[in-house]
């Protein structure tokens, strides 16, 4: 066991999920933050456990060549942002190795790497913000939250946010300490003003504002109003009413002070209306070519029910309308189905429809009601999918799951439980819609060979006589060998393997005469599993 306050020499080898570095000292794992993998360090124990340790850097003995100076004169205080001390680089290869270590330690996968969409930009993506607020020596300001606290770090320009959110922030500060208005103690459950919500549409350029408050009024509005309105952009004022403890940020009904109480934005050429409750991704750009990928991956013809759960304002729903003959989107926040629905109207799109309840629940009452589905989309909460949610999927067994998470860790234990019911990972990806920041997002496809039914008249006496011949793809082939022997096998392989069964063998796996025997992973072990294989479908 470390001793705490001692000092220790160590190589950081690895990451953590949420980027602290892993360096291993006399047997035990130290996890040390500003850390970058390969760099050796001195470094101070300051929590000693028997198999774990909590560390400091003292001295950077060896540099990493992805060490940056931080750009951000707050970045080791705030505890929004991760990695303002490395490149961008080093930051998207940490995010794919995250992902793919999480579905083959997890998922039970064997993926060697997984491709990462990374962003063109680190900096002002972030189209929404939520500033706490606070108090010290009379004077009111506002921020984010120390890492692991939930103490106020001061902050007047958060480099991924843009440059107008921070002047609303800056706009309401003002009234806030020219007005005495009182901020909120959670500890003793008084003061007034929590958070300051702000929502910029990345197209559209309007702005909402949104005020968390332990109350139901707000003093001095017009003259609050009356600031804002010199921003550009500014669209509408809400009040959220939170008097309830705890650190939940936004309460359950709003007040609209200015405006209509929502702003629009583009995304994938559909107009959608945002609420401060409706699920829209932070990072347009990102979100959209995300969008894209899972539609893409999805495989919709106009013949297919597409069913979204965890649906939002029906950004991934009515992206998909064009595509399907119909889409069924579900989602639990009241007021993010009501924008749902208005988006469906105001993009012209009919062939969508919106229910209001628990994702699982609801598929569930759906699927008793005859739906089918032949598509499902995914996109839960970074707890993933609960039970209800599984069994939902299990009985609709569509023909695809789109599966677009913020938590590679959930994600994978999730498809671990859908493969137990039939399905195979048939892509993933990983895409970096939160530069600088540790989370991560990721899309994978799972897909389910569905059952051919064939009715035929036959004469008993004819049986005999009848044979049936399958003819599985190499994917196929290669995906029964990876879930029933956990072996991955190369096209090559399979071919061979056909050649000495006496099976065609299509001539694109024949090299021209001179090239010598192509080389191959065909161990007898390998071998064994794809003649299983062949004799699974019939070709044997």
């Amino acid at each position: 066991m470390l001793i705490k306050n001692q000092i220790y020499e160590a190589t950081v080898t690895d990451y953590t999920a949420e980027g602290q570095g892993v360096a291993h000292v006399e047997g035990c794992a130290v996890f040390l933050p500003n850390a970058i993998a390969g760099e050796r360090y001195r470094i101070r124990i300051e929590k000693a456990q028997k198999t774990w340790a909590a560390g400091k850097i003292v001295e950077i003995l060896e540099k990493s060549p992805h060490r940056i100076n931080r750009e951000c004169p707050v970045a080791k205080l705030c505890g929004g942002c991760d990695f303002w001390h490395m490149d961008y680089e080093e930051e998207s290869r940490l995010k794919a190795t995250r992902v793919r270590d999480c579905l083959n330690r997890i998922g039970g996968e064997n993926l060697e790497n997984v491709p990462i969409l990374s962003a063109s930009t680190c900096y002002g993506y972030r189209n929404k913000a939520q500033y706490p607020v606070a108090a010290q020596k009379g004077r009111a300001y506002a921020g984010f939250f120390r890492a692991g606290t939930h103490s106020v770090v001061e902050n007047d320009r958060c480099l991924i946010l843009p440059q107008e959110t921070d002047r609303v922030k800056a706009a309401v500060m003002d009234y806030v300490n020219q007005y005495r208005i009182t901020v909120y103690d959670e500890l003793a459950h008084k003061g007034l003003l929590r958070h300051i919500y702000v929502r910029r549409g990345a197209v559209s350029g309007q702005i909402l504002v949104c005020l968390a408050v332990n109350g139901r009024s707000l003093p001095h509005v017009p003259e609050l109003i009356s600031r804002l309105q010199k921003l550009p952009g500014f669209t509408t004022l809400v009040l959220s009413v939170n008097t309830k403890k705890g650190n939940a940020v936004l309460g359950d009904e709003f007040i609209t002070l200015y405006g209509p109480g929502y702003i629009e934005d583009t995304l994938c050429g559909l107009n959608f209306r945002l609420s401060p409750r409706s699920f829209y991704q932070v990072n347009h750009h990102q979100a959209q070519r995300l969008y894209e990928a899972a539609i893409s991956q999805a495989e919709i013809t106009k013949d297919d029910t597409v069913l979204d759960l965890y649906c939002g304002v029906g950004t991934i729903t009515l992206a998909m309308a064009k595509a399907a003959g119909k889409v069924i989107g579900i989602e639990v926040i009241p007021q993010a189905v009501e924008d749902a629905r208005d988006n469906a109207r105001r993009n012209c799109i009919e062939n969508a429809e919106f229910f209001c309840g628990d994702a699982g629940q609801a598929a569930l009452a759906l699927e008793q009601q005859g739906v089918k589905a032949d598509v499902v989309v995914v996109d839960p909460p970074r707890k993933g999918l609960n039970a209800d949610a599984i069994e939902a999927l299990d009985r609709f067994a569509p023909r695809r799951i789109v599966y677009v998470s913020c938590d590679p860790a959930t994600l994978a234990r999730d498809v671990a439980l859908l493969k137990e019911k039939g399905y195979t990972l048939k892509n993933a990806m990983a895409a970096d819609l939160f530069p600088r920041c540790s989370h991560v997002e990721t899309i994978v496809c799972l897909s389910k060979l569905a059952d051919t039914h064939i009715e035929m008249e036959i004469d008993p006496e004819e049986l005999n006589t009848i044979t049936a011949k399958v003819s599985p793809t190499y994917p196929e082939i290669k995906a029964h060998v990876l879930e029933h022997h956990g072996l991955k096998v190369s096209s090559l392989a399979i071919a061979q393997t056909k050649k000495k069964c006496g099976l065609e063998v299509g001539e694109c796996y024949n090299l021209p005469s001179g090239h010598g025997r192509p080389p191959t992973n065909l161990t007898p072990e390998r071998e064994a599993a794809i003649r299983e294989a062949f004799q699974y479908y019939g070709l044997i």
